[in-house]
């Protein structure tokens, strides 16, 4: 049976399900569309990142800012393309083996491993895995020091405590079939906040004395760089979002659309907040912390709460359908049985969330070490390797486009994002990225109880 004809019986299931009985649920729950996929891509692209884009702006400098926001944006939807393209390779050569995917999420590690065999899956296994662990770990951070600009009657590592356990009832999400309502919202908040951020800023006009200075050191330059890598490096969850839609071939140009979007949020936002504050931003990672207190501002934070747990799930979702294979629970119908399954997966993220609380400087080290290889390099190794041979390019289930030129053009692109995310990326920003993350554990310490807070104003 063909990719085709299962996407046709897909589909004819959902409607089977539905049948006449178009009820609030199956509208809120059961999404596997176009727009379902566009929606998962654009929310889980931006969230708490959209705060620290002005903080890398100080560190790099506004042109540089921009131009690497659109570089790495196009970098990163050829190899969610790409991704999508071995999804779509694999997929057709199980189904010709007559392999039911009835039941079962296919994952990228799987991908790997059909194509390119078991040393292939060990890698993906080991670098997306520690990926969305930390991508997890971050949304926690997030939420505590978002909340803190609202509530600092508690510390941040108290908050996280709290969060930590708002962020476990994500377990009770079974696939991303069911984020329709979820990624909807999201993608509703972040632009909410980011058009708070532009406008807020650009009403408070700039500080006395703004100086925009950066860059100024290369450390700096190429730790703000790895936290933009990072930014459009959330295609991690690719294979998953793709598996949820009832016709996966519709995917492939849907990142490119959500980048495009993406840009709209995530430039104007950056670009005003570093004209207002400048080189305030060096010490605040946050954007939150310097704008004034308004209900404005506090709506956006709790927004982006409520966002970064929509992430958490994004992220945590592929680490639950991993566990469960390991454990023999992935195929079982029961909510309740694979909740209760997933909840061991959340406490080491919680763990890590109270030992490195560094927001900001934790982004670009996850981006320099695990971003680089996860969403850029290994997929576009993979690709080149898959393709290889006369005889699987000639029976490709997704030939290249003609626009960057057939299979030679793909190669060549796929060799320069290798070469360039090695060399730049991985290289310079994990250099720069570890080097500031450590100055960050010197300076505060590890279990830092409140990261970069101010000091506590009298309570009367």
């Amino acid at each position: 049976m063909s990719i085709k004809e299962t996407e046709e019986g897909i589909m004819e299931n959902e409607v089977g399900e539905r049948g006449d009985d178009l009820s609030m649920k199956s509208f809120l729950w059961h999404g596997g569309s176009v727009y379902d996929a566009w929606f998962s891509c654009a929310s889980n692209q931006v969230a708490q990142v959209l705060l620290t884009l002005p903080y890398s702006f100080s560190q790099m400098g506004m042109a540089s800012g921009v131009i690497l926001q659109i570089f790495y944006g196009f970098m990163g939807s050829w190899t969610a393309y790409l991704i999508s393209v071995l999804y779509v390779e694999y997929r057709s050569r199980k189904e010709k083996q007559n392999v039911n995917f009835n039941n079962h999420v296919i994952q990228w590690f799987e991908v790997l491993d059909g194509l390119l065999g078991p040393y292939w899956k060990a890698i993906g296994l080991t670098f997306n895995c520690t990926f969305l662990l930390f991508g997890s770990v971050i949304q926690l951070i997030a939420c505590a020091s978002n909340i803190y600009y609202i509530n600092d009657k508690l510390d941040k590592r108290t908050w996280t405590y709290i969060f930590g356990a708002c962020c476990a009832t994500t377990v009770f999400i079974p696939s991303f079939h069911n984020y329709r309502i979820w990624s909807f919202l999201g993608l509703g908040m972040t632009t909410y906040t980011a058009w708070y951020l532009t406008i807020a800023a650009l009403v408070h006009g700039q500080v006395e004395g703004v100086t925009h200075s950066g860059p100024t050191k290369l450390v700096l330059y190429f730790t703000g760089a790895t936290n933009i890598l990072y930014t459009f490096g959330g295609h991690a969850v690719t294979v998953e979002i793709m598996h949820a839609m009832w016709k996966p071939r519709k995917f492939k140009y849907i990142y490119l659309m959500a980048t495009l979007y993406v840009f709209t949020l995530t430039i104007p936002s950056a670009i005003s907040v570093y004209w207002a504050f400048g080189d305030q931003l060096l010490t605040h990672a946050n954007a939150f912390s310097l704008l004034p207190n308004s209900p404005w501002r506090d709506a956006a934070v709790i927004l982006m709460l409520i966002h970064q747990f929509i992430t958490f799930g994004y992220a945590c979702t592929p680490l639950y359908f991993v566990w469960e294979k390991v454990v023999g629970m992935h195929e079982t119908n029961s909510i309740l049985i694979r909740a209760v399954t997933r909840l061991p997966v959340v406490i080491p993220i919680w763990f890590l969330a109270i030992i490195f609380p560094f927001f900001g400087p934790i982004n670009s080290a996850v981006g320099a070490l695990l971003v680089t290889f996860t969403v850029y390099i290994i997929p576009s190794l993979a690709h080149i390797l898959t393709y290889r041979s006369a005889y699987s390019r000639q029976n490709a289930a997704e030939k290249p486009p003609a626009l960057i030129g057939g299979w030679r053009g793909a190669y060549v692109v796929n060799v320069l994002v290798v070469v360039w995310v090695l060399v730049v990326g991985f290289g310079l920003g994990g250099w720069a990225s570890m080097t500031n993350f450590i100055k960050q554990v010197d300076t505060f310490g590890l279990f830092a109880k409140c990261y970069q807070c101010p000091p506590p104003r009298p309570h009367h």
